[in-house]
């Protein structure tokens, strides 16, 4: 569920100052928790994720996803890594309806770097039938959120025109560990300008109980290499979104202060 930028007056070569101790510059790339610890780490509950991000350089070209990600090519203008923990009492089928919750994006607020305030991040999301935007149904239950499962559904931004279709794929299900992804199947727009080609945008997410009342969170964010013209240079924008996405999916309200990135 990767939410995409049309603009922003962050500037990449900033980002890494602003982001404190809970970012550092990707020199080695993030590493996603498939039988390996992660990196960056997860963040102890209730502290703020830890977050590791990318833009430039040797890696941004030859970067390759790990397997269990279910990526296939190289490379990215921007990466972003999300890792954290969070106290959740009930099951997996618990987190399975929030995050096959579409309707439920709407109401997502982020930090925008542009405005210096807390923005709403999705301002339309509903679940779809198959990849035609007009197909609109209700939202998925656990039960459809199956491992080998392709879902769709359509979302507008607050920064691009009209809908972006998604396909969501389930690579992992069980009572302890999830793992979704997800791309664009449809460009991106601002107006008659396309801001991302398709499968531009991609996001994975996996989740695990770690102990009793305690899972961890971990996502990873890209734009690919050689995409839209405003891919590059917005990394404190991108880290806010996909803050804000685990702060939705850990329960806790998406414009508590302080924003990621200011």
């Amino acid at each position: 569920m990767l939410f995409p930028l049309a603009r922003t007056s962050a500037v990449a070569g900033l980002v890494l100052g602003l982001l404190g101790s809970h970012a550092k510059a990707a020199e080695d790339g993030p590493r996603a928790p498939c039988g390996v610890a992660p990196v960056p780490s997860y963040a102890v509950p209730g502290a703020a994720p830890n977050v590791q991000s990318s833009s430039s350089g040797k890696l941004s070209r030859d970067w390759v996803p790990q397997a269990c990600t279910g990526w296939t090519a190289s490379g990215f203008d921007v990466l972003v890594a999300v890792a954290g923990s969070f106290r959740h009492d009930g099951d997996i089928d618990d987190l399975l309806a929030r995050i096959g919750a579409i309707s439920s994006l709407k109401g997502i607020r982020y930090w925008s770097t542009m405005d210096k305030a807390w923005r709403p991040l999705v301002t339309e999301a509903y679940a779809l039938s198959g990849p035609d935007p007009e197909q609109k149904r209700p939202d998925f239950t656990a039960a459809q959120m199956a491992k080998g499962q392709s879902l769709y559904y359509a979302q507008s931004d607050n920064r691009s025109t009209g809908k972006t279709v998604y396909r969501q794929r389930v690579l992992e299900a069980d009572r302890d560990r999830l793992v979704v992804e997800s791309e664009n199947v449809t460009a991106v727009r601002m107006l008659i300008v396309s801001l991302f080609g398709v499968g531009d945008l991609q996001s994975v997410y996996f989740l695990e109980r770690r102990s009793t009342g305690v899972w961890s969170f971990y996502s990873l964010t890209r734009t690919r290499a050689g995409s839209g013209m405003l891919s590059t240079g917005h990394e404190a924008s991108y880290i806010n979104r996909a803050v804000a996405f685990y702060r939705h999916v850990a329960g806790i309200p998406t414009d508590l202060h302080p924003p990621a990135a200011p």
